[in-house]
């Protein structure tokens, strides 16, 4: 019976990042006969920018962000059925703060061959050039919208980072960038050091590093762009 192979098929964080890519992914795809992808339209799109000759109906896809029961059936199946399979995130690394994960998950305990391909991982982009600790290090995902539990939720990450001497690193939705910055300017100790990495792997990148005080006088606008932030007391 043929084993199954999953390929984690990276996608470029910013729409003119493509060159941020492997050259070796195309063969992966070439290889694939099902898709399980967080955003069908985008994904279809940038199959076909790296492989132009692709025809797109010649291929299954599926929505990983409708974790039900038939998506999972139709999972397994194609496991059982030894199907090479293609798991592609909206952005970045498939698996890493990414619902594929729960896929990945079902092919480890089904036995199949899973394969991680090299590609942008924003969160790791952001920590090589913070310039903070990269030995030990916390991904927390997002922090709370509501402005108390917002504040807790800071005035926690940089008390536990000042203990273990950890990296905490967050995410918010990039319409609320600004609020977050300033809530971390705010509730942060003066001298606790806050990253924060801006369209990543687009030539509109920028990463800078200061304190919660240097901060205080720096005018960026952060509003609708992608960003990853960085904090260690």
């Amino acid at each position: 019976m043929a084993i199954s192979t999953i390929y984690l098929i990276p996608a470029p964080l910013a729409e003119d990042g493509l060159n941020s890519l492997p050259s070796y992914i195309p063969d992966a795809v070439k290889n694939c006969s099902a898709f399980y992808v967080e955003e069908e339209r985008t994904a279809r799109r940038y199959l076909k920018k790296i492989w132009k000759e692709m025809v797109i109906d010649d291929y299954r896809w599926y929505n990983i962000r409708q974790q039900d029961h038939e998506l999972v059936s139709a999972f397994k199946a194609d496991i059982a059925a030894g199907t090479t399979i293609g798991i592609i995130s909206e952005a970045g690394c498939p698996g890493v703060a990414d619902p594929g994960q729960a896929l990945v998950e079902i092919a480890q305990e089904a036995g199949a061959i899973v394969k991680p391909l090299v590609g942008p991982s924003s969160i790791l982009l952001a920590l090589m050039a913070s310039g903070m600790n990269g030995q030990q290090f916390r991904f927390c995902g997002y922090l709370p919208v509501d402005a108390q539990q917002r504040a807790k939720a800071i005035q926690k990450i940089e008390a536990d980072s000042a203990k273990e001497n950890c990296t905490q690193i967050f995410i918010e939705t990039p319409y609320r960038n600004n609020q977050l910055l300033e809530s971390l300017i705010k509730n942060c100790r003066p001298d606790t050091k806050i990253c924060v990495a801006v369209d990543l792997t687009s030539k509109d990148e920028w990463v800078k590093t200061l304190s919660a005080k240097q901060w205080k006088g720096m005018n960026k606008e952060l509003h609708k762009h992608p960003a990853i932030f960085l904090l260690l007391a």
